[in-house]
């Protein structure tokens, strides 16, 4: 008897730790949303998060971020699917970030169309691009976790089912270590998970997508096949005095219907029963599983019901031990109020986040104070605290290496349609009127090819309320003020130099009325205002405001114009950060197995620093701000000389007395 008591004892003991040693090691999080889900590595706006970010989301007690990426488009082109290394070099630094803070990061396969579904084919690329990162992370620590793809539709799981299992023998074929995300096919469906194949991988984790009733979590949903842009009001849980009319416009729709039907989905006991069915799959098989997304679209839900049904379905995960990841952090199903610059101190939905059972910081009431110094919009990046606002069709490339004057990129415009724009919009808005009044201008680099290119400049305001329009305030360049000779030219343009322009407010034109307000001012454009620019091609750097005439122009080479454009190809070296502070990783695109010399020199061409790599590790050199003695140099503006072979390539180098991050 004694033995049999023993015997069931360890029976247990060893069943309790077969389950914690399988328990995924995360409980909540946040995706990061329209941040690396861009068409290409070149329009990503990598400062749209830092890594303040992270530091910010571990203080609200979240251990995990998924991180949604167009993988199949950061690729540099479609024969092997080679990954762009920009594209490695930023994800490098997230993953950098969420080691530094302990959060898991879910590096998700985004790439993703609700309305085009999912290729039996995609398996070609779908192994290619996975091998390529387990290769490139397969070393890093346990915090990094794969996802095969996000939401595969339109294509039976069975059929995705094995395509999977390739991806994950894909992976295994170069890291064994890490964990691997997958999951079923109709966009991550609950419902699709007990149709997977059983795979025989020891690391894997099951992710299902949650949005029941999909008819309150994406009212107002102008995605949806109809448009939900007229619904609003739906209640959570159903309330028949709260109910709204059907919109004219959903008449005869499966919304309709569903709205007839709301009193029966529109209930806790039956959300709770949807989750029910992948807790049914968890147990069956033995697996853990994993919420990926769930959330509720802001504008036109109701506050309360909208926190309710958060704290509901959070509870319900908790209960049951079942990991989430918000969707998302910011934007329309984040946790910050509606219509708000998103700043973490000043504008989180505090009671949302409290429904999410996450801890909240003191918040504070956010006041625009006039700006006192210049700032810069764009040098090498995108700055922090300035969102991309490009509008129109054209092609921005904001890391073009092609000549840069400053740092290692510039930005590249072509093929603009006339009103198409660069934007930056400053986020919070901004209160220019001291810098007018102190003769500050705005301050630039330019470079063109072609003498008849034309454009516009322009500061546009805040409408502030329906009675009031953006108001621009602009000035016109063209051949006459920038020579369109392939050479850099130094651009500044005093604040008092722009005039008004009028508006254009929604399908109305406005002339002039002296009411542009430099104390809320919205963003800054560069725009195609006066035709489409056709092959026509702008190089701009160091956008900045400034009341000091101190830039120069550092890169004196023009750029080569032949039958397609050719821009000294032998740059392909990386160079991040530049500016740097105390380190810089100098990175091959190529694998370099040849002896490369790195000589740094300072301005007036003395050699402070000289190293001879015979092979470098993973591509990479890491300078640390060092002349050879092992001293730390002086902040101001090196040269770098790469010679590999016959081949010198130069590069400027920027070393800032504070890090840009």
């Amino acid at each position: 008897m004694k033995r049999l008591l023993l015997i069931s004892l360890l029976l247990l003991v060893s069943g309790l730790f077969i389950a914690l040693k399988s328990q995924i090691p995360f409980q909540k999080g946040f995706n990061l949303s329209g941040w690396f889900q861009a068409e290409n590595a070149h329009q990503m706006q990598f400062t749209k998060f830092t890594y303040k970010d992270f530091e910010n989301l571990k203080s609200l007690g979240c251990d995990v971020v998924r991180l949604p990426i167009n993988l199949h488009s950061m690729v540099t082109e479609s024969v092997d699917y080679t990954l762009d290394p920009l594209f490695v070099q930023f994800l490098d630094s997230v993953v950098s970030w969420a080691e530094m803070f302990q959060i898991y990061l879910i590096i998700d396969n985004h790439t993703f169309n609700p309305s085009v579904n999912t290729s039996p084919n995609v398996g070609t690329i779908l192994n290619k691009v996975w091998k390529q990162m387990a290769a490139h992370y397969k070393n890093r620590s346990k915090y990094i976790i794969y996802e095969v793809l996000n939401e595969p539709h339109g294509i039976t799981t069975s059929t995705w089912g094995t395509i999977q299992k390739n991806a994950i023998d894909a992976i295994r074929t170069e890291d064994t270590e890490h964990y691997i995300i997958v999951g079923g096919a109709e966009f991550n469906s609950i419902y699709e998970l007990s149709k997977l194949p059983v795979y025989t991988d020891s690391k894997l984790w099951y992710t299902f997508h949650f949005y029941e009733p999909f008819l309150f979590t994406h009212q107002g949903a102008s995605w949806s096949t109809p448009s939900m842009t007229d619904l609003s009001g739906v209640p959570f849980p159903y309330n028949d005095t709260a109910m709204p009319e059907c919109p004219a416009s959903l008449k005869g729709t499966w919304i309709e219907s569903s709205l007839n039907n709301y009193h029966n989905d529109g209930t806790i006991a039956k959300v709770k029963s949807h989750i029910d069915v992948a807790l049914a799959f968890k147990n069956s098989r033995n697996v853990d599983i994993f919420c990926g997304e769930f959330g509720v679209y802001m504008p036109n839900s109701p506050d309360t019901d909208r926190d309710f049904w958060h704290q509901t379905v959070r509870g319900y995960f908790e209960e049951n031990q079942v990991p989430w990841a918000l969707w998302e952090y910011k934007g329309g199903f984040g946790i910050f109020n509606k219509n708000s610059s998103e700043m973490f101190d000043y504008d989180l939905n505090v009671s949302l986040v409290e429904s999410l059972g996450l801890t909240v910081p003191e918040q504070h009431e956010y006041t625009l104070l006039p700006d006192s110094v210049g700032f810069r919009m764009y040098s090498d990046y995108i700055e922090t605290n300035i969102l991309d606002a490009a509008i129109g069709t054209q092609a921005i490339d904001f890391y073009a290496h092609e000549l840069p004057n400053n740092g290692n990129y510039c930005l590249k415009w072509e093929n603009a349609s006339q009103y198409s724009s660069i934007g930056f919009n400053f986020n919070p808005d901004k209160d220019l009127s001291k810098l007018v009044s102190e003769n500050y201008a705005f301050d630039c680099f330019v470079r063109g090819v072609d003498a008849t290119t034309k454009f516009d400049l322009r500061f546009i305001d805040t409408k502030t309320d329906d009675s009031d329009h953006p108001w621009r305030m602009g000035i016109t360049l063209d051949n006459s003020d920038i020579p369109m000779d392939s050479y850099w030219h130094h651009l500044r343009i005093p604040f008092t130099d722009f005039i008004e322009k009028g508006s254009w407010d929604v399908d109305t034109w406005y002339n002039p009325q002296g009411k542009f307000d430099w104390k809320a001012v919205d963003r800054f454009e560069i725009v195609a205002e006066h035709g489409n620019m056709g092959e026509k091609v702008l190089w701009f750097d160091n956008l900045h405001v400034s009341n000091q005439d101190t830039a120069q122009i550092w890169e004196t080479d023009p750029i080569v114009i032949e039958n397609s454009i050719n821009y000294n190809q032998n740059q392909n070296w990386i160079l991040y950060p530049n500016p740097m502070t105390d380190n810089l990783q100098i990175t091959s695109p190529k694998i370099t197995t040849e002896n490369v010399i790195l000589k740094i020199f300072n301005l007036s061409g003395q050699l402070v620093f000289e190293k001879s790599v015979s092979q470098m590790a993973n591509n990479c050199f890491e300078w640390k701000g060092q002349n050879n003695f092992g001293e730390t140099v002086d902040s101001g503006i090196y040269f770098l000389q790469i010679i590999q072979g016959n081949q010198l390539t130069t590069y400027k180098i920027v070393k800032a007395v504070s890090d840009r991050f």
